[in-house]
């Protein structure tokens, strides 16, 4: 049996073939189009899927769409006639959208797909419930969701138990910890949707100085229930900004322009709303975990990215486990949908557990080659694998950094060691040298620790068998390791780390651990193959034209590796690019 689930039209479309209870494939759609979280329909991550199991669409039996257009119409509606004629602007520009398109999603589908066969609808943060609970480790496990918003609901707790998922309390729009963060991101003169974790970068280098000022926009309530006072947001009536003249003379300037200058009051800000929605996130999960009495927890939904206040929920809330899965927000719903169809509707039993995010597609070396000659590229074979991680361990030692693709894409906005960016955590210079002449983005922006599990816990305030496998994580950074991993540790003494193991990520584990052979670390520096406004490559064409027009010094790709390039690298003309990318006023090619 397969199911297919579809997630699209909001942001960060993406689909999931599921096999017998098995993912065959999951992927976004902005790695084939190279738009960054493009949300039109994932035709290229569906066609790649569907040529993954080696089938057509006629042979997927359901096919599954990740929130109900309906509802959600029906929420835009009340909400624009609620408060009219400010809404106005909401009206021209959302109206033209719904009536010639959304509303008839279920048709689309079934025209871009050339099938008649039904689209079955999911409800949002059930979808999203969905996607982490049915693959997580846990037979029964508490579950938060939330987001920016779904249809009407914002957040949703509830339980798991088997194939089942009982959703039990709900917070509604405009009540959203996900809009508020959004607000912030905005705020701080950062691209909302997309920029949301420079806001969790840059908020280590503040102080709570405006977490009163937080506590009067969010009213929240000892069991985690808020309200936000509208007053201070604009997200009902406009869709130009989400945050009224009021928020700004409470924090006592106006919004950041963007690519300016970051200063004390920003960090500040940062820091302090970052607090906030940590705040809202653990008296959530304290109250879950008092009503339910689970042990184990499961987040999803675009907050569920948020690291730091993860690990505060499993630090502060009584929780012994926590889950959350790879693709938390929107086009992890279209796994959650797959899944939800298979084993809760169909009520098939649950035999699959995420171990790793590796569900994108892989080239072999005879495809490497033939991409890397076309493209004029000079290169190295290997001898072997053996070879190729002992030389490229010695780069990593030598200072070098690496660019490493190897084996199928990874589903989510993490690179997880399949098309990351490597390098030696050793050396204080490394996050400068990074941000400045490969990613091209902000020097805040920290960079996470990648270690092979049995040796994690030597390095971080963490349970000696505990996985944190999708670097959703942030333990500390044990003092005494402070100095000997300075790359990765962050201001506040953090780390967003990821265990390695050779069961689950294969010659990703050999090379850190070769790389701790002859360093004496066992950890690396991983950071996505990308740069700024870009997403992660996909492809052997991606990788080298990254790695031509940045500072990485190696391609490592397959068996072969590319260590020259054909003349200077415009650096400059690379950065521009990057931030024209970011601010969306260039188009990807």
């Amino acid at each position: 049996m397969y199911v297919l689930g579809i997630s699209c039209f909001y942001h960060d479309s993406g689909a999931a073939l599921v096999k017998d209870g098995q993912v065959v494939a999951a992927a976004e759609e902005e790695r084939f189009n190279r738009k960054k979280h493009d949300n039109g329909f994932p035709a290229l991550a569906i066609q790649y899927c569907l040529d993954q199991a080696g089938i057509t669409i006629e042979q997927v039996d359901h096919i599954g769409f990740y929130e109900k257009p309906l509802t959600k119409f029906s929420r835009i509606l009340e909400t624009i006639l609620a408060d009219w004629p400010r809404t106005y602007g909401s009206w021209i520009k959302s109206m033209p959208v719904w009536l010639g398109n959304k509303l008839h999603t279920g048709r689309n589908i079934q025209k871009a797909l050339n099938t008649d066969k039904d689209i079955l609808y999911c409800q949002h943060h059930m979808s999203h419930a969905a996607s982490a609970f049915l693959v997580s480790p846990f037979e029964e496990a508490a579950i938060i969701s939330a987001d920016g918003v779904g249809e009407w609901n914002t957040t949703g707790w509830g339980v798991g138990k088997g194939c089942e998922i009982e959703i039990l309390k709900e917070i509604n729009f405009p009540h959203s910890v996900g809009l508020l963060f959004s607000a912030i991101t905005a705020y701080l003169g950062f691209r909302v949707n997309d920029a949301e974790w420079k806001v969790m970068g840059l908020a280590p280098y503040g102080k709570p100085t405006y977490l009163d000022k937080f506590r009067e926009v969010v009213d929240l309530k000892p069991d985690g229930s808020f309200r936000l006072n509208m007053e201070y947001f604009t997200h009902t009536y406009s869709t130009n900004r989400m945050f009224s003249r009021k928020w700004e003379e409470l924090f006592g300037q106006p919004q950041r322009p963007k690519e300016t200058e970051l200063d004390d009051f920003h960090r500040d800000i940062a820091h302090s709303g970052q607090k906030m929605v940590e705040e809202i996130m653990v008296a959530m999960g304290k109250q879950v975990r008092k009503e339910t009495g689970m042990e184990n927890v499961c987040l999803a939904g675009g907050v569920g990215l948020n690291c730091v206040a993860n690990w505060r929920i499993l630090q502060e809330c009584g929780f012994k486990n926590i889950f959350i899965q790879p693709a938390a927000g929107d086009s992890g719903g279209a796994l959650g949908t797959a899944f939800y169809i298979y084993n809760t509707v169909l009520k098939n039993p649950r035999t699959y557990v995420m171990r790793h995010a590796y569900l994108g597609p892989s080239f072999t070396d005879e495809e490497i080659k033939a991409s890397l000659d076309n493209d004029g590229a000079k290169y190295t074979q290997f001898d072997s694998e053996e070879a190729m991680i002992a030389q490229t361990a010695q780069w990593i030692a030598d200072g070098k950094v690496i660019a490493w693709f190897q084996g199928r894409l990874e589903f989510g906005p993490r690179a997880l060691g399949s098309r990351s960016l490597l390098a030696d955590p050793r050396s204080n210079k490394m996050k400068d040298i990074i941000n400045a002449k490969v990613k091209f983005r902000e020097p805040f922006r920290p960079f996470a620790p990648a270690v092979i599990r049995e040796k994690a816990h030597e390095y971080f305030e963490m349970p000696k068998d505990m996985d944190a496998p999708f670097m959703l994580l942030v333990p500390k950074v044990r003092k005494e390791k402070h100095e000997i991993i300075p790359a990765v540790t962050h201001q506040d003494g953090t780390g967003r780390v990821q265990t390695v193991t050779d069961q689950d990520n294969g010659s990703y584990y050999r090379l850190i651990k070769k790389f701790g052979e002859l360093t004496g670390v066992p950890v690396v520096i991983n950071t996505s193959f990308n740069v700024r406004g870009e997403p992660i490559v996909l492809s052997p064409k991606d990788a080298y034209h990254t790695y031509l027009n940045t500072g990485i010094d190696i391609l490592v790709i397959g068996n072969y590796a590319v260590t020259e390039k054909p003349g200077d690298v415009d650096f400059e003309a690379g950065m521009e690019r990057s931030v024209k990318l970011e601010s969306g006023s260039l188009a990807a090619t």
